[in-house]
């Protein structure tokens, strides 16, 4: 069978996209619209370095990476990919998903997580984790920032002293200090060389806006 072949990976993702829809949660920041931005980039990151890979697995990693989510102030968080990889497993043989191919995604999903710092052993699982880490830079990834922010009840900045100068970072109380603790590092951990380069250009993004920010609080509009 050619898993890379676009129909049939056309044909699995309307049946993830079918089955997931059943179970979404409320959370925006990661619901169907994040899992198929997460293969969308994918795809690019695929096309733009040539990569040779199991499309499939990379397709099927991107929809269930996310099916157990734990909010970002859980104790547990940094376990999150891992119970999901689990739940991955029980959800693709209910689907009758080739089984040749259940550990490499559940490897992908386990390891796409920041918090979880588990290092990606194939190539597929490194794609799926640049993927999805560009999901937390850019325009989109400052929206997902102060939309989680806002869940979290945390103030948008500190209007004193936004970039922390004279104060210790705490993105548990900040939004835009979560920028320098982690979304502005995220590039540093990209594994493939498009992922690295589509990072550094969104990274850019995301500091133009905390220099803008910190020239309308001082007054600076211009």
């Amino acid at each position: 069978m050619n898993f890379n072949d676009s129909e049939l990976l056309k044909e699995w993702e309307d049946r993830f996209d079918a089955f997931l829809r059943t179970r979404e949660s409320d959370d925006a920041s990661h619901d169907i619209s994040h899992f198929q931005r997460v293969w969308k980039t994918a795809r690019q990151l695929i096309e733009n370095g040539s990569l040779e890979l199991n499309k499939l697995v990379v397709l099927t990693a991107c929809y269930f990476h996310d099916i157990i989510v734990l909010p970002k102030n859980h104790p547990e968080r940094s376990k999150a990919s891992t119970l999901a990889a689990e739940e991955t497993a029980v959800c693709l043989k209910q689907l009758d998903f080739p089984e040749e191919l259940i550990e490499a995604v559940c490897h992908a999903v386990k390891t796409h997580s920041y918090s979880a710092n588990i290092t990606p052993e194939t190539l597929e699982a490194e794609v799926v984790q640049d993927a999805d880490r560009m999901e937390a830079i850019g325009a989109i990834g400052l929206a997902r920032c102060f939309y989680t922010g806002g869940k979290l009840g945390q103030k948008l900045f500190d209007a004193e002293d936004p970039m922390g100068e004279n104060r210790e970072l705490n993105d548990r109380q900040f939004s835009l200090d979560h920028f320098e603790l982690k979304l502005l590092r995220i590039q540093e951990t990209m594994k493939t060389e498009p992922g690295r380069k589509m990072a550094e250009k969104h990274s850019r993004f995301l500091e133009d806006f905390r220099t803008q920010v910190c020239k309308e609080l001082a007054g600076d509009y211009s």
